[in-house]
């Protein structure tokens, strides 16, 4: 029987929780075709696979690429690695959450294999048609693949985290030959907070150009910590250098859909609205009742953020002591 392939990040020895919804994709895609999960761990130390596998996630095996050069991550690297396992495993679907990893990583695998990629799937309509957005999220297509071969990215907001089952079997791939062709990784610079990561926060709170300078950033802090959540901006706000460029949400930035999104300032352009409309509610915040913003959101507020986010934050601490 051929599979449908999952690729998964790791960190720490644990799976990255933002992998759950890539294996809920792939697993709608395996039983439309009638196909068997497989789940694939790479890194220069795979021992996450056997907890993994112990969740087994309706997979039907779990297997491991182990090398030095996985890590730090480089798209030659892994996409060497996973063409190594597509040969080794014949899948006839690969894929996973669209993580800047793997949107990274896969292309050149399917480039060099030959094969079309779906990116961006938010839905599965059967096991060669997927829904995806086009034009910053202006419209939808069905897009049917075809071929031995087909890869595919999810969007983790669109699709259910994956549920433990039945345990799985690990085996290792042995021989790949993994590469970085060059490409050094000099330094990875991590931002340390308490708080959320912004793709699995069920509180997300964004601040757009409008706040003017990252000082006032404070106020949406004080907010975001108060609701458990975690700090956002527009790409205006991070361009201008207001807060780091890893808190941006949009199209070019990080896609979320929390329970709550609230955005101060931000005027909604396109781009960011197709990083957040999938929200479950969203409050908005703007002085300009004409912004594009209100045009999603359930809840709007034309008023000066000076003027709002005081007694906003003053109301929540009032609920929340």
């Amino acid at each position: 029987m051929s599979k449908v392939l999952v690729v998964l990040e790791t960190a720490g020895g644990q799976l990255r929780p933002h992998c759950l919804p890539g294996i809920t994709a792939a697993k709608q895609i395996a039983d439309a075709r009638g196909q068997e999960l497989h789940l694939l761990v790479l890194g220069a130390d795979t021992g996450a696979a056997a907890e993994i596998a112990a969740a087994g996630y309706g997979a039907a095996g779990v297997h491991t690429i182990t090398d030095p050069a996985l890590e730090p991550f480089t798209a030659e690297a892994w996409a060497d690695a996973v063409i190594h396992a597509v040969k080794t495993l014949a899948p006839s679907v690969v894929g996973g959450t669209a993580s800047s990893t793997l949107r990274d990583c896969l292309p050149r695998a399917a480039a060099v294999l030959d094969a079309p990629l779906c990116a961006e799937v938010i839905a599965v309509k059967s096991g060669d048609t997927f829904t995806r957005p086009i034009s910053a999220g202006r419209a939808l297509l069905d897009e049917k693949v075809s071929g031995d071969l087909v890869f595919f990215t999810a969007r983790g907001s669109e699709f259910e985290p994956a549920a433990a089952g039945a345990a799985a079997p690990v085996s290792a791939i042995e021989g790949a030959s993994v590469a970085t062709r060059g490409v050094e990784v000099v330094g990875i610079r991590k931002t340390e907070s308490s708080r959320p990561a912004l793709t699995e926060a069920s509180v997300v709170v964004s601040g757009g150009r409008g706040m003017r300078e990252g000082s006032n950033f404070k106020v949406l802090e004080d907010l975001t910590d108060l609701l458990g959540g975690a700090l956002g901006a527009s790409r205006a706000a991070t361009d201008a250098g207001m807060v780091p460029a890893d808190l941006q949400v949009g199209q070019t930035g990080k896609i979320v859909a929390p329970n709550l999104y609230i955005a101060v300032a931000i005027s909604g352009a396109i781009q960011h609205l197709a990083g957040m409309k999938g929200s479950n509610t969203i409050v908005a915040i703007n002085k300009d009742e004409e912004a594009p913003i209100f045009q999603v959101a359930d809840y709007g507020l034309v008023a000066k953020w000076e003027e709002a986010l005081p007694r906003f934050v003053e109301l929540v601490k009032a609920r929340v002591s």
